[in-house]
């Protein structure tokens, strides 16, 4: 795994880490995928009987794999920031349109195109796609990284 370094650099552990792998990472954007457990805390009472799951995850993961490990990368290559012993995360806006499920063991990839990242505001364009190729959810996300 390429990208291995920035994945073991996050801020989360399981059961709240949605990233399994990032294939590319560069200045303008990344890309990764993630699985859903179907044993997931999430799925117990979300439709009862026929389990989805929920946006907010959706959205997490897209987070995730789309700003704070592009934010990683981004922040490695910034010189006053290298030795920095942690990265800090807040979320600062969400705009997120979503088209179809995603259910319990479903892969899903992440494709992030930087907007902007200025004064450690990061903005990117995000997309999550099914292992079809279909488009599960797309939107905004920004985040205050450093």
């Amino acid at each position: 795994m390429a990208y291995k370094n920035i994945i073991t650099r996050l801020p989360y552990s399981p059961p709240f880490l949605f990233v399994d792998d990032l294939s590319y990472v560069d200045e303008n954007g990344a890309t990764g995928t993630y699985t859903f457990p179907p044993e997931s805390f999430f799925y117990r009472g979300h439709f009862t009987d026929n389990p989805v799951t929920p946006g907010v995850i959706l959205t997490e993961c897209m987070a995730q794999i789309g700003v704070v490990c592009l934010g990683i990368h981004l922040l490695d290559n910034e010189p006053s920031l290298r030795e920095r012993k942690e990265t800090k995360i807040a979320l600062s806006s969400t705009t997120v349109d979503f088209y179809l499920p995603v259910l319990p063991g479903e892969e899903v990839k992440v494709v992030s195109e930087k907007l902007y990242f200025r004064f450690n505001k990061l903005k990117c364009k995000i997309e999550m796609l099914n292992t079809e190729g279909k488009l599960v959810c797309r939107g905004e996300i920004a985040g205050m990284i450093g």
